[in-house]
């Protein structure tokens, strides 16, 4: 294996998506015990994101999720990716990490993200609109003022203040602007668009100010990762999202994620398979040998420290079985 595997940290983001035949609760303890598989294989971080009203993830809590998973482990930080800025007010945000980080001391991680609702109807029970996001930057210098102290409101974020939790900027559209101006280790994704995720990191590099929260400009790349025992193996494994991914262009609501033989079996639409195919596309995916020779590629371009990888599927056995094999790659 090269050395920029070698010295490269590889973490999981679970979705907590729903399966067709299983519940919200079942998607959730699948997440759960995939972060006590993901700690065994040695994997950096595990972390757990935001969504609500979609059909198709269960996980609208991240922060009541991050300690869950981080009460079922022991080693592995623990975090969110992330948790939608915008959607919250910055004290509620900050003491929800202050009292993670104070009972799970050094796991935890606050990975922050710039999204409002993905409808009009979910950001008007959100209290939010769409410009609520263009104060970003304003909203992460605040969140991080709760844990210094600096508040000009005189109020005091408990048990925040004074505790150190890593934040990182989930970076979309003027994201790497705003993890760079703001010194702050940033996340980009995705695979599947290697010219503008390395536009972004070009940005954030040139742009990166030195901060209490970083010295250095801190990349972590992220996107879906394949790995099984023959490059079709692979593919199936990628199927059942591409199809959830398809219906929600052509049908507009995101469906919970259906086996990949009831996939394989539909007759679609040529929009439909047009959908279909251009989310199988661009995904690292394959062999063992394969993924190596392909994460070896993006990481000498990226010059990234990290990889998130993001895959979801139905057939949870063989997700575990391609983390392990993703694995092998790393420890090889």
């Amino acid at each position: 294996m090269s050395s920029v595997i070698a010295s490269t940290r590889f973490s999981v983001l679970d979705r907590s998506r729903t399966r067709e035949g299983h519940t919200n609760g079942e998607a959730l303890r699948d997440t759960v015990e995939l972060a006590r598989e993901i700690e065994a294989l040695g994997y950096h971080r595990f972390w757990v994101s935001e969504h609500h009203g979609v059909p198709g993830v269960a996980g609208s809590a991240p922060t009541v999720l991050a300690a869950a998973v981080a009460s079922a482990t022991r080693t592995i930080r623990v975090g969110t990716g992330g948790v939608m800025l915008p959607n919250h007010q910055p004290l509620v945000v900050a003491e929800q990490f202050g009292v993670l980080e104070s009972l799970f001391p050094g796991r935890i991680d606050m990975g922050l993200g710039r999204s409002v609702g993905f409808t009009d109807g979910v950001r008007k029970a959100l209290g939010r609109d769409k410009g609520v996001a263009e104060d970003f930057a304003a909203q992460i210098q605040e969140l991080l003022g709760w844990f210094r102290g600096t508040s000009p409101t005189g109020v005091h974020a408990r048990p925040a203040e004074g505790l150190t939790v890593p934040p990182f900027v989930l970076a979309m559209g003027e994201g790497a602007d705003i993890a760079a101006r703001a010194g702050l280790p940033m996340v980009i994704g995705d695979l599947r668009n290697r010219e503008k995720m390395q536009r972004g990191i070009d940005l954030y590099r040139a742009h990166f100010r030195p901060s209490a929260w970083a010295a250095e400009p801190y990349v972590m790349i992220s996107g879906t990762i394949a790995v099984a025992a023959t490059p079709e193996e692979a593919r199936r494994l990628l199927v059942p999202e591409a199809r959830s991914m398809a219906y929600s262009r052509t049908h507009g609501t995101f469906p919970p994620l259906p086996p990949a033989e009831r996939v394989e079996a539909l007759t679609m639409t040529d929009k439909e398979r047009g959908f279909h195919e251009g989310g199988l596309a661009g995904h690292i995916a394959g062999t063992q040998e394969q993924v190596a020779h392909e994460l070896e590629t993006v990481l000498k371009e990226t010059g990234a420290q990290e990889v998130l990888v993001t895959t979801s599927t139905y057939d949870r056995a063989a997700l575990v079985d391609s983390y392990r094999r993703l694995a092998r790659i790393v420890d090889a």
